[in-house]
């Protein structure tokens, strides 16, 4: 099984696009990109804005190799309405546009797919479901809470499973936030992936829209995971690549004898986090407009 991570956080955009490729198919999970709107009271940075258009480049050129496309739910860094052609030919893979789903991404839903009318090979609708392309077995979680309730709506967790002795396990969490429920963590634990791909907790909003107390039930489910299951690769970021302090909030789980990297370290590139360093960058345009009269 090959996983890219095409556009992280990590790597400089709001993403969790993700191309898998196994010997039946090759499946793009989540394709789309954003920026934070406002982060430190600033708009985007040009860098930011740059590398958008760089990373969304590249999620159309993988949409091409691509048989499957999954869209874990409608928030505009998980997929992108205003280009359906993407979706030209592909099997697709859909959240539910109508049960378990809050009236903001309701409305999403139900405008991105009358912009897909007729260009999907095949709709359907993935949750609580499992697909089987040869020895490939694509499930979709229940739905689970974006976050640790249901004010943001709901999302699907994604496992992607080589159905032979030996088969690797692939598990996308979307947008858990955490995990911080039951029914997050249970999912993760059935599967028993060997590589997790975990967006994390929402530190950056810490004292504001997230807990310490939620913060600290994630980092123990975390570690409850790599106790209990056969992962060896944890690929965390997202969220949690939103805060530069993002390896102290969660030092307990480096303890743990797993090897831990962003989606960038997994693909061999830095860590540039532009949203957590808006205001660095913003910093030293300032300094060289200064420095330049």
């Amino acid at each position: 099984m090959e996983i890219i991570p095409i556009a992280s956080d990590s790597a400089g955009t709001r993403s969790m696009a993700t191309f898998v490729r196994t010997k039946d198919c090759s499946i793009l999970i989540d394709p789309g990109v954003a920026l934070g709107p406002s982060r430190y009271r600033l708009p985007p940075h040009p860098l930011e804005l740059q590398k958008l258009e760089e990373d969304w480049t590249n999620i159309k050129r993988y949409a091409k190799k691509a048989d499957i496309m999954a869209v874990t739910h409608y928030h505009y860094d998980h997929h992108n309405p205003n280009e359906p052609e993407i979706y030209r030919d592909k099997i697709t893979l859909l959240k539910h546009r109508k049960k378990k789903i809050n009236l903001s991404q309701k409305k999403r839903a139900g405008f991105f797919i009358e912009k897909l009318r007729g260009i999907p090979r095949h709709i359907e609708y993935s949750d609580s479901r499992e697909f089987v392309f040869g020895s490939t077995r694509i499930k979709f979680s229940d739905p689970v809470f974006h976050g640790t309730n249901s004010r943001l709506g709901y999302v699907t967790e994604v496992s992607i499973k080589e159905i032979k002795e030996g088969g690797s396990t692939f598990v996308f969490t979307s947008d858990v936030e955490g995990p911080g429920t039951d029914d997050q963590v249970d999912f993760i634990l059935e599967e028993n992936p060997d590589i997790l791909y975990l967006d994390g907790p929402l530190s950056y909003m810490l004292g504001y829209r997230y807990s310490k107390a939620s913060l600290d039930i994630s980092v123990e489910n975390i570690i409850k995971i790599l106790k209990k299951t056969r992962v060896e690769k944890l690929i965390i970021d997202h969220h949690l690549l939103r805060d530069m302090k993002w390896k102290e909030r969660i030092s307990k789980v480096f303890k743990e004898k797993k090897t831990i990297l962003t989606a960038a370290a997994f693909s061999g590139l830095e860590n540039t986090m532009l949203e957590a360093r808006r205001k660095e960058l913003y910093d030293k345009m300032q300094q060289n407009r200064t420095g330049e009269r």
